[in-house]
């Protein structure tokens, strides 16, 4: 876009801190990077409406073809290998697998480009912790029968800081200043999310649980998807700035929206879903350097003689046998005859992928909203220096109080590498701006990096001179955006069950974009393959 620097930094970090930033000079070196990942331009080629017509020589039969090599598509292929099903492709749009969950190699560690942790499961998530067992993750049971993980894979102190007016401080809630009421609100806050933790329905089922397809559904808990969490909080007395910041950091955490965008039904699924009783704390989080892609690495090996990488998957059409699926492998049109065919890519698509779709949809694709963000990798030279000694610590997770980024995580931090040269992973949620998708893409490289550089400057003075090199990486459909009337609407419902012999696997039919829901719909829909074959 055609904006000077100050018309810039206004869009993305707010008019106070643009025209503070501008009356300082850039210093002179800048430095190097570029956008990595997939052009945009590929995944449009199919809103074009091509015909595609492969030729009688570029045919293949398998049974099962897994459209998508994201999380959810990884997990089917591992359920189908446990399964001892070996008959299946698994078709990948882009180079490397894994969706928002692939990670990159540096020096000295490697890092995220997007997911970067899974909080540890409840024992009855069976298959999940089975995974753990598999990956060597785990150090056996504790008295209660709960997964113990191993140390060195969770989450190592200190933790999170926040920076708030030119001082780190210990934690995301902002305890320094809160006044009287303050304390209050955030102490009834705590209890309100206790009753909800032990709260169970006629059938014993919690409000709130991971998967969501063992939530309860009782309208005392359903009816909480009509509003936001924003309105919830007001509803209920909550008017402390401090803890409506610290719900909106949460919604734009792990959902991409702002609180008064978000479901209050899945604002409080944040906060109560991971915490097996009132009383004690959330459960830990398993992380390494490069994130989420210790899974990606994990599930590409099983499958690896599986997968083939760049397959742009243009048409898949239902027939009499079974599924005909059609990609362009680079600048060639392949076909692959199949019996069943799992959709794992995200809904939106399958409109203008599945052929027959839009003549008599089985639901509505176009209710499934998707979100943009940008994620950048800081490769610096040394850590940041601390502006007071008494500063709490460079953590693993460090947020800037008055930003509307949500900060970074530093990669080494899980090894223990406290010193010397680091990468830390920004990341930028494009929820305050109207069709943030559209104008993120409008961005060059350059850009963003002062965007990202600029906003990390207000911490860390030192940031230019200690960053050897910025890449970005611009997810145009990041996550679902579970919106109030969406969870609870009945629309994800409809998009589970077959369409003909097509099974659809994907984090959007939960409505949150979480390792645990993608790894549950990939084993589902592998399920009901392996299912129709008895």
């Amino acid at each position: 876009m055609n904006l000077n620097r100050r018309e810039l930094l206004k869009l993305f970090l707010g008019a106070p801190f643009a025209l503070a930033a501008c009356r300082t000079d850039q210093p002179a070196a800048f430095p190097e990077g570029e956008i990595v990942g997939q052009s945009a331009g590929i995944g449009h080629i199919l809103r074009e409406g091509r015909s595609f017509d492969v030729a009688a020589d570029r045919w293949e039969s398998k049974k099962a073809v897994i459209i998508g090599g994201g999380i959810a598509g990884l997990s089917a292929a591992w359920k189908l290998k446990k399964q001892n099903f070996h008959d299946f492709l698994l078709l990948e749009l882009e180079k490397d697998v894994g969706g928002t969950s692939i990670s990159g190699k540096g020096d000295p560690v490697g890092y995220p480009w997007a997911a970067h942790y899974l909080p540890v499961p409840f024992a009855e998530n069976t298959e999940l912790v089975s995974l753990l067992d598999e990956m060597s993750l785990t150090d056996g049971r504790d008295a209660q029968g709960q997964v113990v993980v191993k140390e060195q894979y969770l989450c190592r102190e200190p933790e999170e800081r926040v920076y708030y007016k030119g001082r780190w401080y210990e934690g995301l809630y902002l305890n320094v200043g809160a006044g009287e009421e303050d304390k209050r609100q955030f102490t009834e806050f705590q209890r309100r999310i206790d009753e909800w933790v032990n709260w169970r329905d006629v059938s014993g089922r919690r409000a709130f649980a991971v998967p969501l397809e063992t939530c309860s559904d009782d309208a005392a808990v359903t009816s909480l998807d009509r509003i936001s969490f924003a309105d919830w909080l007001r509803q209920n007395g909550f008017t402390s700035e401090r803890l409506h910041w610290y719900c909106d950091y949460a919604t734009r955490d792990d959902y991409g929206l702002k609180a008064d965008q978000t479901s209050a039904w899945v604002g409080l699924f944040y906060f109560c879903s991971r915490v097996r009783k009132s009383g004690v704390e959330s459960q830990p989080f398993i992380t390494v350097p490069e994130g989420n892609g210790q899974f990606v690495r994990h599930f590409a090996e099983l499958a690896r003689d599986n997968i083939r990488r760049s397959q742009m998957v243009v048409s898949v059409v239902p027939t009499e046998r079974g599924v005909d699926v059609i990609t362009l492998d680079g600048n060639e049109l392949r076909g692959i005859h199949c019996e069943r065919a799992i959709f794992a890519s995200p809904m939106f698509t399958a409109p203008y992928i599945i052929r027959g779709f839009r003549d008599d949809a089985p639901f509505d694709a176009g209710a499934f909203q998707h979100n943009a963000w940008f994620v950048a990798n800081l490769f610096l030279k040394d850590r940041p220096k601390p502006r007071f000694a008494k500063d709490f610590p460079l953590s693993w997770d460090n947020v800037l109080y008055e930003s509307p980024s949500l900060g970074y995580v530093t990669a080494t931090h899980q090894k223990g590498i406290d010193h010397g040269p680091t990468v830390l992973t920004y990341y930028y949620p494009m929820c305050h701006e109207p069709d943030g998708r559209t104008k993120l893409f409008n961005f060059d490289w350059r850009q963003l990096a002062d965007v990202c550089l600029t906003d990390l400057s207000r911490a860390h003075s030192d940031i230019y001179e200690l960053t050897e090199r910025i890449d970005i990486m611009r997810w145009g459909h990041a996550m679902i955006s579970p919106r109030p009337n969406f969870i609870w609407s009945g629309i994800r419902e409809k998009a589970v069950r077959p369409y003909r012999n097509i099974h659809f696997a994907h984090t959007d039919l939960s409505g949150v974009a979480l390792f645990e829901e993608a790894f549950y719909h990939g084993l589902r829909a592998a399920g009901e393959i392996l299912k129709a074959r008895t």
